[in-house]
């Protein structure tokens, strides 16, 4: 792995070996960077996400591991220019994860497709920028650790199971963890993404984002099923 992954945690010490078995403090959200202003996001993927999006599923699989939880409250209103890591093969590389607040006040979020250009360009949503389709929503929260979903306490769950999708809609499944992989940089997080079978989890591929752009703080009139 190249520029972008934290080697170790902030203070210089080793980093926490995160596992389902025992969760690691988590910095308050007082004392992280701030997530930078619209003005000042990049256009295209910086170097270090361009790092994740090339990097070996051993690679991934560590900066998973030495992540640390998102600040659940930073993410509201942002949408993210989103990789797939490991699936170079089926042509669907690039979209768009959002998160937004919920009529109940639950964290939620939605994808939204995207065009299919290289992954060092820029980001064009579908049908347009101006009117992206969102779909296949979630709901966004810390992991449970006595819930069925708590394989890594340290990170955020996206479970599309919670979101209010139709029934027939193949999300529904998946399971997404989500962690933030560089003390200092709120913008960069990076995934794992599970599908649930009856009560098995199937481990799919990874998956990183980086903040964006602004995105609607609220979807009103948006009812869970």
């Amino acid at each position: 792995m190249t520029t972008g992954i934290a080697s170790t945690a902030p203070n210089g010490a080793p980093p926490h070996p995160h596992t389902s078995s025992g969760a690691p403090p988590t910095a308050p959200s007082s004392t992280r960077p701030h997530p930078v202003q619209p003005a000042h996001l990049p256009a295209l993927p910086t170097p270090a996400a361009l790092a994740l999006a090339h990097a070996s599923r051993r690679e991934l699989e560590r900066a998973f591991q030495r992540g640390m939880t998102p600040d659940l409250d930073s993410l509201v209103g942002w949408e993210f220019r989103g990789i797939n890591c490991i699936s170079r093969l089926t042509g669907l590389q690039k979209f768009v994860k959002g998160m937004f607040r919920g009529d109940d006040g639950r964290v939620m979020g939605y994808n939204i497709r995207a065009v299919q250009n290289a992954i060092d360009g820029r980001w064009h949503l579908k049908p347009s920028s101006d009117a992206p389709r969102r779909f296949g929503f979630y709901e966004v929260s810390p992991v449970d650790p006595t819930a069925r979903d708590n394989h890594y306490l340290h990170a955020l769950l996206l479970d599309y199971g919670k979101g209010g999708n139709p029934p027939w809609d193949v999300t529904a499944g998946l399971r997404d963890y989500l962690v933030q992989v560089d003390a200092n940089n709120p913008d960069l997080l990076l995934g794992k993404a599970y599908y649930a079978v009856g009560p098995a989890r199937v481990a799919m591929n990874f998956f990183l984002l980086e903040r964006l752009r602004r995105g609607p703080i609220e979807l009103p009139g948006r009812k869970p099923r």
